[in-house]
């Protein structure tokens, strides 16, 4: 029998590489609740919808100052072919709490969630990530503290993992780079409108029984589409966003 913290370890690690799933098993069950709730419920309103995506962008606006003065391969530059950590991250963002990332992508996720207008759905979706992050959040500190040992320990415990509760913030050690934000963020930054504009596209559907999306939308996944489209190119076909280090 394997021991309950190897376990752990392994699932985490698995979930870790497959991480990518549960933004498409949400949008899935999304559509799904929308289509057997009240459908009333989730008429569009302008206001609802807009502080909703708020909520995604702040999200958003978390992994930018995460990622924005994260050095190379360092504790956040995970990838799906494991763990990477030269060295640890214990200053700027990281000197609040163990794993910024997550908690902006629990915002990110909470946006699309909201827009469903249902307690008990988001009861269920904080729970699920709860418990999904869980497992990748203990498989990655794991492999912290085999690597850094003490260093990682006494860090740790003066550093929440998931919710900040210290005020003792020690500045980042590089400058913020907007080339490494543009270079790792824009795919995810497109995708918050992606799921939104996916998710009008059923309302509507299910609503009116017609194939349409609402105006605030179509603008917003354009403009949101553009920047995509810009970045991308640059990222692909020149080397203007590649800074020494990061």
């Amino acid at each position: 029998m394997m021991a309950l913290v190897h376990e752990f370890e392994n699932s985490g690690n698995w979930l870790f590489k497959r991480r990518s799933w549960l933004p498409v098993f949400l949008i899935v069950a999304g559509i799904v609740m929308m289509y057997l709730g009240n459908r009333q419920a989730i008429l569009f309103d302008r206001r609802d919808e807009l502080i909703f995506l708020g909520v995604s962008l702040f999200g958003q606006v978390i992994r930018i100052l995460t990622v924005g003065f994260t050095p190379k391969n360092t504790s956040g530059r995970n990838t799906a072919n494991g763990q990477i950590a030269d060295e640890l991250n214990v200053s700027g963002i990281y000197s609040l709490l163990r794993h910024p990332l997550y908690l902006g992508n629990f915002f990110m996720w909470l946006g699309p969630v909201l827009f469903l207008r249902s307690v008990g759905v988001t009861f269920v979706f904080v729970l699920i990530y709860w418990l999904y992050y869980e497992r990748i959040m203990f498989a990655e500190e794991q492999f912290l503290r085999r690597k850094f040992g003490d260093i990682y320990d006494k860090w740790s415990e003066k550093v929440s993992s998931f919710i900040p509760y210290s005020i003792k913030f020690i500045p980042p050690k590089l400058p913020f780079s907007l080339k490494n934000v543009l270079k790792r963020e824009y795919n995810s930054f497109v995708n918050i409108f992606v799921i939104f504009t996916v998710m009008d596209l059923f309302r509507n559907y299910f609503l009116s029984e017609r194939i349409y999306l609402t105006g605030m939308w179509i603008y917003l996944f354009i403009a949101a589409s553009v920047i995509w489209v810009v970045v991308r190119t640059i990222e692909k076909r020149t080397h203007w966003l590649d800074v020494k280090g990061r």
